[in-house]
């Protein structure tokens, strides 16, 4: 049952995700959007490359979709309602997410087309930059709760959020959860205005329905993934645990789809040095603070 629950959430999560990328993109709120813009991509014809790598062209959006799902699997909306409280849980998000650049790539590779492939390799120099700022965030929320368990991580925020606690890490993790999920200005794989579309560009019809359902699951696990490990997760007075999860969750998706759309595209060698020049010492600079506060309060 819970299972069905977990996955029912996730749908509705996903659904209203779409409905707040299209409003940001169109400035119209279409609550039907999403059903329309599926049900027109379902409708056309999905064609092939003349040369493709036909097993990378196939695989690629189904394991965005899967990479999303199984990233999401171990975040709980609410006590018990988690599809695999595993005690790596944690490390599992930021493995799992590591799949999203294979997917990607794939979609580079795949339909043997300049911009797609120009896209791909984008998101390879991407990976590089933002990898570390996922894993090391984690690792100074791991030191608070003192466990890699997804709900203790949200137990342990009890009297006091990890936004309040870490704020400088939140802010890291945020952004680098904006370029897991290659949203502006961290959409160099897509770049409308330059990539025509980048890895998406040779994908139409049902292929790429399910590219943009992978891509909108994995902004909201992402942001599922803030909501836990920053924000409380479920904890919070009067309203229902979940209903907690979803809106926190929500509130970080519309957060990270509005502010990116104000900010220039950043040029791939910009994401590099700004990660690795200050991204990464910041990111230690945390987990130093964290660890000092640890030893201060025991």
């Amino acid at each position: 049952m819970n299972f069905v629950a977990v996955l029912l959430m996730l749908l509705a999560g996903t659904y209203w995700v779409a409905v707040l990328e299209d409003w940001v993109s169109t400035g119209r709120f279409r609550p039907a959007g999403p059903v329309l813009s599926g049900l027109a991509l379902l409708g056309r014809e999905s064609l092939v490359p003349r040369k493709p790598d036909r097993i990378f062209f196939e695989v690629a959006p189904a394991l965005l979709l899967v990479s999303a799902v199984l990233a999401a699997a171990v975040l709980p909306l609410a006590p018990g309602l988690i599809l695999a409280d595993l005690a790596t849980g944690a490390l599992f998000v930021n493995a799992a997410l590591a799949y999203v650049m294979v997917a990607l790539l794939m979609a580079g590779w795949g339909p043997d087309g300049a911009y797609a492939m120009v896209g791909g390799f984008r998101f390879l120099g991407q990976l590089v930059a933002y990898s570390m700022l996922i894993v090391m965030p984690i690792t100074a929320v791991a030191m608070r709760s003192e466990s890699l368990l997804t709900t203790e991580i949200v137990t342990s925020q009890a009297s006091l959020w990890n936004v309040v606690y870490q704020p400088l890490g939140f802010v890291l993790f945020l952004l680098a959860a904006m370029a897991v999920a290659f949203l502006p200005p961290f959409d160099l794989p897509t770049a409308p205005g330059e990539l025509a579309g980048g890895v998406e560009a040779e994908y139409t019809g049902w292929r790429l329905a399910v590219m943009r359902l992978g891509r909108a699951v994995l902004v909201l696990t992402v942001a599922l993934a803030a909501t836990v490990f920053y924000l409380g997760g479920w904890l919070g007075p009067v309203l229902p645990p979940w209903a907690w999860s979803a809106s926190k969750t929500l509130a970080v998706a519309a957060a990270m789809l509005f502010v990116g759309r104000y900010v220039p595209r950043l040029r791939e060698a910009d994401v590099l040095a700004w990660c690795w020049k200050y991204g990464i010492p910041l990111a230690l600079l945390n987990i130093f603070y964290v660890g000092v506060v640890i030893l201060g309060v025991a």
